[in-house]
C-alpha cells in the first residue's frame, strides 16, 4: 500500500504539472526581423511615466471639493493631448504590466510565478530597442528591463528595496526620491558633455517608476486620503519634471510624453484579477506626434464614467495595454518590439496619413513575422500527413494583403491600406493561438486518459481490498494473458516511437507514455471487475440508480461551488437537515489567543498613527506561529482535548493573519467538525456497527490495532463526500482563492511590513492551510470513531477529487477544441458542466486556476494526512515531566 500511495503522488504531479505544460507555457518565439517605420519619426525623445497601482478613476475624478484631483494632468487633457483607458490584462500585477507596456505581450503565468528580479524568459523591448534608455523607481522593476537589454545603453536608478515598507510613516517618499533624482540628473548633464551629448541623442527612452500609490494603496486603501494625496503629488510632479525637460531641450518640442499605470487596485487594496478597478488603468498621451484633444458632442462609450469625470465633451480613445509599446516605438522611429502583438493605435498619431499607413504596414509585418515563426516551428517538428496548417492566412494570402496594402500606399489611399493591415494583424493574431495551442488538444486527452485510468485503478482497489462487495462470487484469481501484456508493451513502443520521429520534448513522453502502464494494470484486475458486475446486477437497481444519482449531484455541488459560493450555502443546509431525516436528533447533546487580539490590535493603532510595525509584537507574533505548531503536541492524546488544543493554537496564528470578522472561520469551522464527528458516530451506530467507545474516552494513538477496522459500506462514501465537501468549504471560507486579489496584504502586517513577495506568499498560504488542518483533523476523528481503515477513506477522498479535476481538465479539453477550430465561434459557447469560455484571458485563466487547485488539493491532501496524524497522535514530554501511559 505504501508503494500505491508513492506511485500516486507522483502520478497526480504529474497531472498537477501537466496543466503548466500544456496550457501555461511561453507564447514567445525568436528569430523575427526587426520591423521599423521608414519614414522620420516625430519625437526625438519619449519619457515613459508608470504611476504603479493608480486607478483611471482616482485619477479622472474630482475632490471633494469639486477641484481636479490632478489639475496638471486634466490641463492636458484638455489643452494639449488625447486621453483613455488603457485596459489591461490579467493578472494585474506590477510586472506582467510592465512587460505589457514596454515589450507589447502579455506575459504567462508561468514566467510571473518565476520572480520579480530576473526574466524568465528572453524578450525583445521598447528599451532594448532604444538608442539610450535612463530609468528610475522601484528596483524589481527598472532592472527587469536592463537586464533583458542588449550592449550598456540603458542606465537604472533604484532606490534600496527596503524603503517599500508598507509601514512607513510616509511611502510617498518613493515618489519624490524619483523626482529629485531626476532634478539632480540633469542638473548635472548641464556640466558632464558626454553625458550631455547622449541626452541629445535620437531615440531617447526616459522611464519613471512611480511606486508611491501602489504602496499606499497598500497599506491605506484606494480610498484613503493618503493615496489621493499621492495623487496630487505625483500630477505636480510631473509638472516640475515637463517643465525642467522643455527647459533643458529648449522647448524643441521633440519630446513625447506618456501618463499611464501598470494595474488598477480594488477598493480593499488588492490587485491581480479582472475586476475593472484593477484593469481600467488611465492613459494620457501629449508632445511630439500626439493628437491635440478634440471636442466631441457624442462619444461610443455608454458607462456614467465620463459624465462623472466630466470629460463626456473631449475625445476618449481607448487603448489595450500592449498597444502602448507599438505606440512609444512609432514616436521615436525605433523597430517594434520583436515579440509584441499590440496594435498601433493611430487615432493616436498627429501626422500625416502617409506615417501612419507606413507605421500600421509595421506593425502587421512585425505581428505576421511571429506568425511565420511560429508555423516554421511547428511545421518542422509534425509529420507532413498530419500537419494541419492554418487555413485562415495560407501563404498567398499572406503575399496577397501585402501586395494591395503596399499598392494603396504608393496609390495614397491609406484609409484601405490601414484596413488591409488591420485584417492582417488579427488572422496573424487567431494563427499565433492556433500555433501556440495547436498540441494542447492531443496532450490533453492523454492526460484524460491517465486520469480516468488512475481513478478506474484506484475503485478497483478499493473493492478488491477494502470492501465486502464482491463477497458470495467466485474468487478464482486467473493470471493475465501474455497477449495483454504484449499488446501494451507494443502500444508504448509505437508511442515513443511516434514522438521521437517528432522531436517531442520530454515531457510529451510522460502525459503519453502513462496512461500505457496505469490502463494495464486496470485491465490486469478483469476478474475484480467481472465480480463487480456480477454484484452490482444482484444489487436492487432502485437503491443502485439512487447512490449513483446522490454521489453525482454531490459533485456538481463540489464543482458549482467554484463558480457560486452559495451552493456551500445549499450543502451546508443540507448538512444541517441530515440527522432529522434519521434517528439521530433524539439523541443530540484563554489563551494565546488573547496575546494575538492584543498583537493584532496594537499592531493596527501603531500602523494607523504611522509609527511602523513595534518590535516587540513583531517578536510576539513569530513565537506565536511557531508555537501553534509545538503546543497541541504537549496537551493529552484524548481526543477531544487534542482537538481543542489544535483549534485553540490554530486560531492564534489564524488571528494574527486576519484583518476582521474571517478570523471567527476557525471557530465556527471547529464547531461544525465536533458535530460531524459526534453525527457519524452516533450514525454508525444506527446502521448496527458495535462502538463500545464514546467520544470522550477515545484516544488518539501512534500504533492503530488493524485488527479493529471494518470493511467498507455505502455510507462511506458519504463519509468521503463530507471531507471534500468540508475541504471545499474551508478553502473558500478563507477567501476567493482563485483570486490574487482576495487577500489583503495588511493581513500580515504583525509579521513583517517591508514589501517581500516571497514572504509574505508563505504566510498567506498557511493561513490557507489553517482551515484544511483543522478539517483533516477531524476526519482522522471520524476514521478513529467509525472504526475505519485510513487508507481505504483516503482512497475515496482522492476518487472524488480525481473526479473533480476531470470535470475541469474535460472542459479544458473540449475548449482548447473549439479555440482551434474558430476562435470566433467560442464566444457564445458553454462547455462541459457549466464552463464559460467567453475567449478572455480572464475566463481561460479561471477555469485553469479551477482546475490547479483541485489538483493541488489532491497533492496536498497527503501532506495533510500526514501533518493531521502527526498533530492527533504525536506527543512530546518536556524534561522532567513525569511519563503517563495509556491503558
Amino acid at each position: 500500500m505504501l508503494l500505491f500511495f508513492i506511485v500516486g503522488l507522483l502520478v497526480h504531479f504529474v497531472f498537477f504539472a501537466s496543466i503548466f505544460d500544456i496550457y501555461f507555457t511561453s507564447p514567445l518565439v525568436h528569430g523575427m526581423t526587426p520591423q521599423f517605420t521608414p519614414l522620420p519619426p516625430p519625437a526625438r525623445r519619449l519619457v515613459l511615466i508608470v504611476a504603479d497601482g493608480l486607478r483611471a478613476d482616482a485619477l479622472y475624478e474630482f475632490d471633494e471639493k469639486g477641484n481636479p484631483r490632478a489639475p496638471f494632468i486634466r490641463n492636458i487633457i484638455m489643452h494639449e493631448g488625447s486621453w483613455g483607458i488603457s485596459h489591461t490584462r490579467v493578472p494585474t500585477e506590477s510586472r506582467p504590466g510592465h512587460v505589457a507596456l514596454i515589450a507589447g505581450f502579455y506575459e504567462d503565468v508561468s514566467a510571473v510565478a518565476k520572480g520579480w528580479k530576473e526574466n524568465p524568459v528572453e524578450f525583445d523591448s521598447l528599451i532594448n530597442q532604444s538608442k539610450y534608455t535612463w530609468s528610475w523607481g522601484s528596483p524589481d522593476i527598472v532592472s527587469m528591463f536592463a537586464k533583458g537589454a542588449t550592449g550598456n545603453h540603458v542606465f537604472t536608478h533604484s532606490y534600496d528595496a527596503d524603503s517599500e515598507d508598507f509601514g512607513a510613516k510616509d511611502v510617498t517618499k518613493l515618489d519624490t526620491w524619483v523626482f529629485d533624482n531626476i532634478k539632480e540628473f540633469f542638473h548635472a548633464a548641464k556640466n558632464n558633455q558626454s553625458l550631455f551629448s547622449k541626452l541629445n541623442e535620437e531615440k531617447v527612452v526616459f522611464f519613471l517608476h512611480l511606486l508611491g500609490i501602489d504602496t499606499n494603496g497598500h497599506a491605506h486603501r484606494p480610498t484613503s486620503r493618503e493615496y489621493k494625496d499621492n495623487i496630487k503629488l505625483v500630477d505636480e510632479g510631473i509638472k516640475e519634471i515637463v517643465s525642467l525637460l522643455k527647459d533643458f531641450y529648449g522647448n524643441d518640442e521633440k519630446t513625447a510624453f506618456l501618463f499611464t499605470s501598470d494595474h488598477g487596485m480594488t477598493d480593499w487594496g488588492s490587485h491581480g484579477a479582472g475586476h475593472p478597478s484593477e484593469t481600467f488603468t488611465p492613459f494620457v498621451a501629449w508632445g511630439a506626434g500626439i493628437k491635440y484633444p478634440q471636442k466631441v458632442s457624442d462619444q461610443q462609450f455608454n458607462d456614467v464614467l465620463l459624465k462623472g469625470w466630466k470629460l463626456e465633451y473631449w475625445k476618449r480613445q481607448d487603448i489595450n495595454q500592449a498597444d502602448v509599446a507599438p505606440l512609444m516605438a512609432s514616436l521615436i522611429g525605433v523597430p517594434f518590439p520583436l515579440n509584441s502583438v499590440g496594435i498601433l493605435p493611430v487615432n493616436y498619431l498627429n501626422n500625416t496619413d502617409a506615417f501612419k499607413a507606413e507605421s500600421m504596414y509595421t506593425n502587421a509585418k512585425q505581428i505576421l513575422e511571429q506568425f511565420k515563426v511560429k508555423m516554421t516551428q511547428k511545421k518542422e517538428v509534425t509529420l507532413p500527413f498530419l500537419f494541419t496548417p492554418f487555413k485562415l492566412l495560407s501563404d498567398s494570402k499572406q503575399l496577397d494583403i501585402l501586395r494591395k496594402a503596399r499598392s494603396y500606399i504608393k496609390q495614397e489611399n491609406y484609409d484601405e491600406a490601414v484596413f488591409l493591415c488591420m485584417e492582417l494583424i488579427h488572422l496573424s493574431l487567431e494563427g499565433l493561438t492556433y500555433y501556440h495551442t495547436y498540441d494542447r488538444f492531443f496532450l490533453g486527452i492523454n492526460v484524460l486518459l491517465g486520469f480516468v485510468g488512475w481513478a478506474s485503478y484506484a475503485s478497483l482497489l478499493i473493492i478488491k481490498s477494502h470492501s465486502s462487495l464482491t463477497r458470495g462470487v467466485s474468487k478464482e484469481v486467473k493470471k493475465p494473458r501474455h497477449l495483454l501484456l504484449y499488446s501494451f508493451v507494443t502500444i508504448g513502443i509505437l508511442m515513443a516511437f511516434f514522438l521521437l520521429i517528432q522531436a517531442c520534448p520530454w515531457t510529451y513522453y510522460v502525459y503519453c507514455l502513462l496512461p500505457v502502464p496505469i490502463w494495464y494494470a486496470v485491465l490486469r484486475e478483469y476478474q475484480v471487475i467481472q465480480d463487480l458486475v456480477t454484484s452490482l446486477l444482484t444489487f436492487p437497481s432502485r437503491h443502485f440508480v439512487g447512490y449513483l444519482l446522490a454521489l453525482a449531484l454531490g459533485i456538481e455541488v463540489l464543482v458549482l461551488s467554484f463558480f457560486y459560493r452559495y451552493m456551500l450555502t445549499a450543502g451546508l443546509i443540507v448538512f444541517a437537515g441530515w440527522p432529522f431525516t434519521t434517528q439521530l436528533w433524539t439523541r443530540a447533546k484563554m489563551l494565546s489567543t488573547v496575546l494575538s487580539m492584543w498583537a493584532v490590535y496594537s499592531t493596527h493603532n501603531s500602523l494607523l498613527k504611522k509609527q511602523g510595525l513595534p518590535l516587540i509584537n513583531q517578536v510576539v507574533s513569530w513565537i506565536i506561529l511557531a508555537s501553534s505548531f509545538v503546543v497541541p503536541l504537549l496537551s493529552p492524546r484524548n481526543l477531544l482535548e487534542r482537538l481543542f488544543s489544535i483549534l485553540v493554537s490554530s486560531m492564534s496564528a489564524y488571528l494574527l493573519l486576519s484583518t476582521g470578522y474571517e478570523a471567527l472561520f476557525p471557530l465556527v469551522l471547529s464547531c461544525l467538525m465536533f458535530v460531524w464527528i459526534h453525527m457519524e458516530q452516533e450514525t454508525l451506530q444506527q446502521s448496527g456497527v458495535s462502538c463500545k467507545q464514546k467520544v470522550t474516552s477515545i484516544h488518539f494513538s501512534y500504533n492503530t490495532d488493524i485488527t479493529q477496522f471494518r470493511q467498507l459500506c455505502l455510507d462511506d462514501i458519504r463519509r468521503a463526500f463530507f471531507l471534500v465537501f468540508f475541504l471545499v468549504t474551508a478553502f473558500f471560507g478563507t477567501g476567493n482563492i482563485a483570486s490574487i486579489n482576495s487577500f489583503d496584504l495588511a493581513s500580515v502586517y504583525c509579521f513583517l511590513t517591508v514589501f517581500s513577495p516571497f514572504m509574505m506568499g508563505a504566510l498567506m498560504l498557511w493561513k490557507i492551510f489553517i482551515p484544511f488542518v483543522l478539517v483533516m483533523c477531524a476526519f482522522e476523528a471520524v476514521q478513529l470513531t467509525t472504526q475505519l481503515s485510513s487508507k481505504s477513506l483516503f482512497l475515496m477522498v482522492l476518487i472524488i477529487s480525481d473526479i473533480m479535476a476531470l470535470y475541469r481538465h474535460t472542459s479544458q479539453i473540449f475548449q482548447a477544441q473549439f479555440q482551434t477550430t474558430s476562435i470566433k465561434q467560442h464566444h457564445d459557447k458553454h462547455f462541459f458542466f457549466l464552463v464559460k469560455d467567453y475567449g478572455s484571458w480572464l475566463d481561460i485563466g479561471t477555469s485553469i486556476s479551477h482546475y490547479v487547485i483541485v489538483m493541488c488539493m489532491t497533492i496536498v491532501l497527503v501532506f495533510l494526512n500526514g501533518l493531521a496524524q502527526l498533530l492527533t497522535t504525536k506527543k512530546l514530554r518536556l524534561c522532567g515531566q513525569p511519563k503517563s501511559h495509556l491503558i
